[in-house]
Order: structure tokens, then C-alpha cells, then sequence
């Protein structure tokens, strides 16, 4: 019976609102897009879903802003840990994005995160380590990354942010 939009973290409902603004938008758009498109480009059998619910248990919900999973589109919810998890920072949810995220992503497996600034204009990749533990870069040029068991992708970061 809730109304809006919720992520259910643990068993706590987090509200997600206000919804995103522009820049946010332009900015998952463009993510979104560019991963597309590196996919396409070396044939690789991966899907790029936007703000689909992630199940991860019944008291766990997430909803990236965008998620690639391997093979093709869920018929319903992402039930699989994501190869990516894109957030784009904004104020109203740049905390939760850098830490909270940044942890639950962690521990749930999911080989990268990708956080877009687009204040900063920037991107940063964390890769999951064989620890469990995120290793940190900020790109502003392009990214070389490896998902889906030998799919290698490369993200023009530059065309991320449009020019002002």
C-alpha cells in the first residue's frame, strides 16, 4: 500500500524520493546508452535495464538507477546478482549512494559499481576484489571493463556529461 517509490533494505523501507531531475536523468540516459552500445559493439550476451527492482530476498529490494545483467532481459524483476550497478549522485541521494549502496552492492557480489558525479563530471568504477572488498578509480577519459565471463567493454566517459 505504499505510494512512490521504496527500495526495502533488510526489512526497512527506504523512500526514494523526490524523483530524479534533469541532470540525473540526462545522465542515466547517457550511462545507459553508452553501456548499450559497448555491448553491442563486441556481441557480448548482456542486458541493460533501467530502474528495474532487484529481489534480492524477500526483505531486500534494489533499484539502480541502471543494472547490466548477463544473457537477456528478466521477464519481471532482476533475481540475479547485476555485472553492473550504475547510481548517478544527486543531493538527495548522493549519501546513501557512496556508502550505504557502495556496502549493500558489496555484499551482495556485484562485480562493479559504477557512480556517476554529474556535478564533477566524473565516474567512479569500483571493482569488486577477491575479498569482498571495492577497489576505487575515477575515469574522466574512457573505461576498460570485463563482465559476463570475457565481455570486454569500453565507456567513452567523456560523452557521459554533454557539454554546457
Amino acid at each position: 500500500m505504499w505510494e512512490g517509490d521504496w527500495e526495502l533494505w533488510s526489512g526497512v523501507p527506504i523512500a526514494m524520493t523526490p524523483s530524479s531531475f534533469g541532470t540525473h536523468g540526462s545522465a542515466a540516459n547517457r550511462i545507459g546508452t553508452a553501456l548499450t552500445n559497448a555491448i553491442d559493439q563486441v556481441g557480448c550476451d548482456a542486458t541493460v535495464l533501467t530502474e528495474v527492482d532487484w529481489i534480492v530476498s524477500n526483505d531486500t529490494i534494489y533499484r539502480p538507477d541502471i543494472s547490466v545483467v548477463c544473457g537477456g532481459p528478466p521477464e519481471r524483476h532482476i533475481e540475479n546478482t547485476p555485472a553492473i550497478a550504475v547510481e548517478v549522485l544527486s543531493k538527495s541521494t548522493r549519501e546513501r549512494d557512496l556508502t550505504f549502496k557502495r556496502t549493500l552492492y558489496a555484499e551482495q557480489g556485484v562485480a562493479w559499481y559504477l557512480v556517476l558525479d554529474p556535478d564533477a563530471r566524473t565516474m567512479t568504477a569500483l571493482q569488486l576484489n577477491a575479498n569482498g572488498v571495492y577497489s576505487e578509480a575515477t575515469f574522466k577519459e574512457s573505461l576498460a571493463i570485463e563482465i559476463c565471463a570475457s565481455c570486454k567493454l569500453n565507456v567513452d566517459v567523456q560523452r557521459l556529461f554533454p557539454t554546457r
